[in-house]
């Protein structure tokens, strides 16, 4: 018998929890606003709806490239005799960079303009040697008109005169191949002077980036000096995602920052977006250009980029904190201070920064819940705490009302290399 009322017992306290906790996951599975009666009244905090001016603003992080760099490399070989650039001096368009000892080439050029001589020499020899044949050719030939020298001799002059006329020529072009080779040498010798030259039209200064030999060293044609480099307007180059490449043009606004100079922005500009996507990485090449006229910034430094990619100054705003979603629409309940009632408002959102986002229809004013919105249904019964249920218009914006935008919190996706 006690066995029985016992199994009794458990039976009906197992029936009593089960409905409990039958009720207790109802209740959870239910939204928020039906948990409350329509007829409840919700304590709030309310924001007003305002203008601001809004940027649309993505972050990336990359590295700084100089806008023009270069090799100075020499044309001849020989013993570097003296290097007159460093690393970070500034020189300019023409510049003597550096010396190569030219005391080979220095004979070299004397030998060929003695060899230019001797051609020289060798013409006049010629000269008057085919000046002699022509006049001998023209005597036999008046003889021979006169039936008093013989063909045979008329021929032999002939074939002599041109002869020496051939010679004569030989030694012209020899004259002008000897001119041609001194001038070679003239090139080489000048070569060892080696000079910093651009041809962009660009007087400017620029900066040595590197140094790759030092004096005193046998250098090859073509092995490197130093790199001479172009800072004075910088690229930032960052890499954009796929989904976020159709947004990038040339013209945009950016900022950059870096940890060598921490809190100063420094102002620049979208310049050329790369036409290709990587294949490894689905991302494209975008350089940033920054005026740098103090050389503050240097190539191979990291970055922080921001790229303006919208902005509007009057937009309409509400606190992030007021948007909310219902049945699949984002939108705010609006305050109807009058009435003491929240209706609930599908809105079409833009721009979104840190604590405010762009209402781009339909148009709305006045005050919006920003605190309590998540137990609220269109219709719902409001109050302010502390106000007992007086109108409270003239009460200051709740979190999330106030403040200027800050910087948007679209990410790039680590654009940085």
């Amino acid at each position: 018998m006690k066995k029985l009322l016992f199994a009794m017992v458990f039976l009906a306290v197992s029936g009593v929890v089960a409905w409990q906790v039958y009720v207790r996951l109802t209740e959870e599975k239910k939204d928020p606003s039906q948990r409350r009666g329509g007829g409840e009244t919700v304590a709030v905090e309310l924001a007003p709806v305002r203008t601001a001016a809004v940027r649309d603003v993505m972050e990336f992080t990359g590295t700084l490239e100089a806008r023009s760099r270069f090799t100075v490399s020499p044309k001849v070989g020989g013993r570097l005799k003296k290097l007159h650039a460093d690393i970070g001096m500034q020189v300019e368009n023409g510049k003597l960079i550096a010396e190569i000892d030219d005391e080979e080439y220095l004979l070299r050029v004397a030998q060929a303009e003695a060899e230019l001589e001797v051609a020289q020499a060798n013409v006049d020899e010629s000269s008057s040697a085919l000046d002699t044949a022509r006049r001998e050719f023209e005597r036999i030939e008046a003889l021979q008109a006169k039936k008093i020298a013989s063909e045979s001799e008329l021929d032999a002059a002939s074939a002599q005169y041109k002869a020496r006329a051939a010679k004569d020529k030989v030694a012209r072009a020899q004259v002008t191949q000897r001119k041609a080779a001194l001038d070679a040498e003239r090139v080489r010798l000048s070569d060892t002077k080696i000079k910093s030259i651009w041809e962009s039209g660009d007087d400017g200064l620029r900066v040595v980036g590197e140094r790759f030999i030092h004096e005193g060293a046998m250098i090859v044609p073509n092995s490197p000096l130093v790199s001479i480099i172009d800072i004075r307007i910088i690229l930032a180059v960052v890499f954009a995602a796929e989904r976020n490449y159709p947004l990038f043009k040339p013209g945009l606004k950016t900022t950059v920052y870096t940890d060598a100079f921490p809190g100063r922005p420094f102002e620049g500009k979208v310049a050329r977006v790369s036409p290709v996507l990587q294949e490894n990485t689905r991302k494209a090449r975008v350089e940033l250009e920054i005026p740098n006229p103090d050389l503050l910034l240097k190539p191979g430094m990291f970055v922080r980029a921001e790229v303006e990619i919208a902005s509007r100054e009057n937009a309409t705003v509400v606190p992030v904190a007021s948007v909310v979603r219902r049945d699949g629409k984002e939108g705010v309940f609006l305050a109807d201070m009058e009435n003491k009632k929240a209706a609930f408002v599908a809105l079409n959102l833009g721009i979104r920064q840190q604590d405010v986002v762009e209402v781009l229809s339909p148009p709305v004013s006045g005050m919006v819940v920003v605190l309590g919105q998540h137990l609220l249904r269109d219709g719902s019964t409001i109050m302010l705490p502390g106000r007992n249920g007086k109108d409270s218009g003239d009460r200051k914006p709740g979190p999330g009302g106030g403040g200027p935008p800050g910087r948007g919190p679209r990410g790039g996706g680590g654009g940085g290399r």
